[in-house]
């Protein structure tokens, strides 16, 4: 979603500074006018603010500070801006900005959510949580990046719980729907015809319709791997522990994405659980097979 948000940028006029592990990604921007630096130090010099499109926290901890990381950009980092995107705990992003907030950096705790083609056109979920000030500062960044966004207080880590919840829906949705398409398929029906009747029926959501029919053509190239829902699952369990709470849906939902990465398909669309759940409990479930 990174190279999506870079390419919307680009595309609307903004001046855009990458740096990326995967230099395909980095050439492909390139072509379309971003500057190629050197680290994530160069990435962020005399630009006055950063966003971080990782995958998790240690991740995001070697952007912000390992070497050659934001923390060594040039002058400092104080009246700079690191805009935090990627799905983490919310303790994470507490942590990472009490310790901006020492370096006199700011930071936006802005989560999104929608996929890369969405975040290319700009329609992705944005979820902000910053001081006031910081999000009216850079507001026409933030609403060049998304034409929905959704404002969630001034405390850092409520745009992470935010995305937590919706991602343990999304889970949940997820598994519903590849579990009722199993079932169809077990019942000997016509799967489109199912899926059919329920987008214009009580069953219908977004993350199911767009996962089952892939999965229901056997098209389990990756838009989005099988191992981030099972992060974010996870993730949104341990938070909910945290403050408490103990639902009989996500612990559930997680584990069945991790049954998943457990058979070799990390690599896979996590529309692959239809895969697993289509198979007999003895294959989906080795140890608690007999």
């Amino acid at each position: 979603m990174g190279g999506g948000m870079a390419l919307n940028l680009l595309a609307r006029g903004w001046h855009v500074q990458i740096h990326d592990i995967d230099r395909e990604k980095v050439d492909a921007l390139a072509a379309h006018g971003a500057i190629v630096c050197t680290g994530a130090a160069s990435a962020a010099a005399n630009v006055p603010i950063t966003i971080i499109c990782v995958v998790d926290a240690l991740q995001c901890e070697a952007v912000l500070w390992g070497e050659g990381g934001v923390q060594a950009r040039p002058g400092g980092l104080a009246g700079h801006t690191v805009m935090l995107c990627p799905t983490i705990a919310p303790a994470d992003v507490e942590r990472f900005a009490a310790r901006l907030t020492q370096a006199g950096a700011d930071t936006i705790d802005a989560p999104m959510s929608g996929g890369p083609q969405r975040a290319a056109n700009g329609t992705m979920s944005l979820m902000v949580a910053c001081a006031d000030a910081v999000r009216a500062s850079h507001s026409a960044l933030i609403y060049t990046l998304s034409n929905r966004v959704f404002h969630l207080g001034e405390r850092p880590g409520d745009g992470a719980r935010m995305k937590l919840v919706n991602n343990l829906l999304a889970g949940i949705n997820l598994v519903g729907a590849a579990e009722a398409l199993a079932m169809a398929q077990r019942m000997g029906m016509d799967l489109g015809t199912v899926l059919d009747v329920i987008e214009q029926s009580s069953g219908q959501s977004w993350v199911g319709s767009d996962r089952m029919r892939r999965a229901i053509v056997d098209d389990y190239a990756p838009r989005a791997h099988a191992t981030l829902l099972r992060k974010d699952t996870a993730l949104a369990v341990q938070a909910a522990r945290d403050a408490g709470f103990e639902g009989p849906l996500g612990a559930a939902a997680s584990d069945v994405f991790a049954r998943a990465l457990e058979r070799g398909w990390a690599h896979l669309d996590d529309a692959v659980i239809f895969r697993l759940l289509s198979e007999p409990p003895s294959a989906r479930f080795p140890a608690d097979a007999g």
